[in-house]
């Protein structure tokens, strides 16, 4: 059996006029302007010296199109010409070529993308007022910052450089950039992204965390947060810019601390008498190995954190420990040290769970 007609290039052809593949747009954009979305950029981004005059007209129907062509599923500036195809142009008006729209973002520099961010910070307060997007936002908030390597090509990329990441368990140096991430949640809400900075592949990931806490703290509130605000990051981010930005802010901090003596030395002063087992009713993610923990043990003792400088700070250091999977037959048990350094008032055990949901953590041993 064989197919009557042969295909060719041409001969399959998005024709019908009127037809529109993307009309989910419609109330995305409506919630858009409903929330003052275009006046917002209009408000925030300028382009004052363009390298091509045409680049800085017009900034913020341009950049609506992008939004509206990434929500399409767009991942390129080529992909956005989905919004020219069919009934888009009839049902969308003020529609940009994709070439128009990549004059516009080669104009953009770092300045530009701190703009962004303001729009970003103005926006969430906006759909915050107007939607039920962080329900609960006036009892309990959590702030979570971690950052992540993502791979780019092309030897004429602005920042990319070599950076570590981890693949399958294993370190690797990838060719990227490393951008830096604050996201807003409440107990019944998904995150939200407060804020995002690009950075070049090697930044190290504490960099600028501090600051950057300190404004996702000041979005929490201007979005209505009343209540509590917990500020959670992995090991990169127990430093003490971060504390300092959370104290300021009077929020709470539950961050995950790197190894160094000071915490071997607390670890190893707890006595035997003083761990409480534990079972977690979701399992946690072993950030070394990968296995999922659903037993451990939880003690905590007091600890003053950067006692030598000027942002000395005392609270609770909680540690979880459990059992090191690769010494399961050992004579005695191994414990492998996870330490959160925290001044919640919540219970030991809540409060190693509340922090487990945070980015993967880095464990350290007190041996």
């Amino acid at each position: 059996m064989r197919v009557s007609h042969r295909f060719t290039t041409g001969s399959a052809r998005f024709d019908e006029d009127n037809l529109v593949s993307d009309a989910g747009l419609v109330p995305l954009l409506g919630l858009a302007e409903q929330t003052r979305l275009p006046q917002i950029i209009a408000e925030k981004v300028s382009i004052t010296a363009p390298r091509i005059r045409s680049g800085a007209a017009n900034p913020a129907p341009k950049l609506l199109t992008v939004i509206a062509g990434m929500c399409a599923g767009a991942d390129s500036i080529d992909d956005l010409d989905v919004l020219r195809a069919g009934g888009m142009p009839i049902l969308c008006d003020g529609v940009y070529a994709p070439s128009t729209l990549g004059v516009l973002l080669r104009e953009f520099s770092f300045g530009h993308a701190r703009q962004l961010e303001s729009v970003l910070r103005e926006h969430v307060c906006a759909l915050t007022q107007r939607t039920e997007l962080l329900a609960g936002i006036d009892q309990q908030v959590f702030i979570d910052i971690d950052s992540l390597l993502r791979p780019v090509y092309g030897h004429a990329k602005q920042g990319a450089s070599y950076g570590h990441t981890k693949i399958a368990g294993k370190q690797v140096l990838r060719k990227g950039l490393s951008p830096l991430a604050t996201t807003i949640s409440t107990a019944t809400s998904t995150p939200v992204i407060a804020g995002m900075r690009l950075r070049a592949g090697k930044t190290g990931s504490g960099k600028g965390a501090g600051r950057m806490v300190a404004q996702a703290i000041a979005t929490a509130r201007a979005a209505g947060a009343t209540g509590k605000i917990l500020v959670r990051g992995d090991s990169a981010y127990g430093n003490r810019a971060v504390v300092r930005a959370c104290l300021r802010g009077n929020a709470r901090f539950s961050l995950v601390m790197t190894k160094n003596r000071a915490i071997q030395r607390a670890i190893a002063a707890i006595p035997d008498t003083a761990w409480t087992p534990v079972r977690y009713p979701g399992a946690v993610q072993d950030p070394d190995t990968g296995a999922w923990i659903s037993d451990a043990e939880v003690a905590e003792v007091t600890y003053t954190a950067f006692a030598a400088t000027k942002d000395r700070t005392t609270a609770r250091l909680i540690v979880r420990r459990v059992k090191d999977a690769r010494y399961l037959d050992a004579l005695f048990p191994v414990w492998r040290y996870h330490p959160f350094f925290t001044n919640t008032d919540l219970p030991t055990a809540d409060a190693t769970s509340s922090t487990a949901a945070t980015p993967s953590s880095k464990p350290c041993s007190p041996t």
